[in-house]
């Protein structure tokens, strides 16, 4: 049995270089570039791998950029399995203004999937035999697959015994959550668009993470809260875990750093809250990387110590 597989319906193989001066209509000369396997749920396999977890990761795959993914992926030996598709895999672009420490991001939207290729996806997960104990599905979605296409894999996790866990954002978002997934974990500004209300301090943060929870849309809420950290709500209860004080070189991929660890923590059967604690080391330890290098376990093990749950 795999403990965790990860779906990424979107990857991208992800560029990132600096320059002293991002301006318009000038020759912008650039460091060598860092090129890494990208998309939401293969960042969070590449960190399930670091710390030592079962995780594989199930991917789309085309074109010339999909095969660089994928020898990517497998020089971290990160165990993958790829639906080939017609169209290529997509590209991002990052790039850091060296004078200001301002961070430029350009993403893709991605090749077009047809039905046959976006339900080949759904057939891969229903013939793992024995179903996984986790399914992270995490990143957006491609055009050409339907919003509901997160609601209907959750459905069939649900009915396998599958823990789902979701971080994606929008329509997506809002409909998987109506079959009610394991944990989430949205970004205040997700929060706010899902509920529609301003949430202009912590008790109404803590409110709407609640209220998921409540509504049985979520076991578990782990709310990103960027200067101001995180929030964990459960049945239990809620914690915030103020945000760390680290050196940043790139927030690209923190998030994800957050959630591979988390999920890693709770495979391995540790409590909610902390399970939490990993996930914020972890996202701070990736704001310490360029472009999509993530979190090493070190990083997240030397700042463990100071993350702190506030009730």
């Amino acid at each position: 049995m795999t403990d965790i597989l990860t779906l990424t319906m979107n990857p991208a193989l992800d560029i990132a270089t600096s320059t002293l001066h991002v301006q318009d209509t000038h020759k912008l000369r650039c460091t060598a570039a860092e090129h890494h396997p990208g998309g939401g749920g293969i960042n969070v396999a590449r960190v399930v791998q670091r710390l030592g977890g079962d995780c594989r990761a199930l991917i789309t795959r085309g074109g010339s950029t999909g095969q660089v993914l994928h020898q990517l992926l497998n020089a971290e030996q990160v165990r993958s399995e790829c639906v080939d598709i017609a169209g290529d895999t997509r590209e991002s672009f990052t790039v850091l203004e060296t004078s200001s420490g301002r961070e430029f991001r350009f993403v893709l939207p991605g090749p077009t999937l047809t039905e046959v290729e976006w339900q080949a996806c759904l057939d891969r997960f229903n013939a793992q035999t024995p179903a996984p104990r986790y399914l992270v599905l995490s990143g957006s979605l491609p055009p050409g697959v339907p919003t509901d296409f997160y609601a209907h894999i959750t459905r069939l996790a649900n009915a396998r015994g599958t823990r789902v866990v979701l971080d994606s954002s929008g329509p997506a978002l809002a409909a998987a959550l109506q079959q009610g997934v394991y944990l989430v974990k949205p970004s205040l500004r997700e929060l706010r668009e899902l509920t529609g209300q301003p949430l202009d301090d912590e008790p109404q943060w803590r409110a709407a993470a609640q209220q998921l929870v409540q509504q049985g849309q979520a076991d578990m809420v782990a709310l990103s809260l960027g200067e101001h950290g995180a929030l964990l709500a459960t049945a239990q209860g809620s914690w915030r875990a103020p945000s760390l004080y680290v050196s940043v070189r790139s927030a690209t991929g923190a998030g994800d750093s957050f959630v591979g660890a988390m999920v890693w923590a709770l495979a391995q059967g540790m409590r909610a809250d902390d399970a939490m604690r990993y996930g914020v080391a972890a996202g701070s330890a990736a704001l310490l990387s360029t472009g999509t290098a993530l979190c090493s376990k070190a990083d997240m093990e030397r700042l463990l110590d100071d993350v702190h749950l506030l009730p």
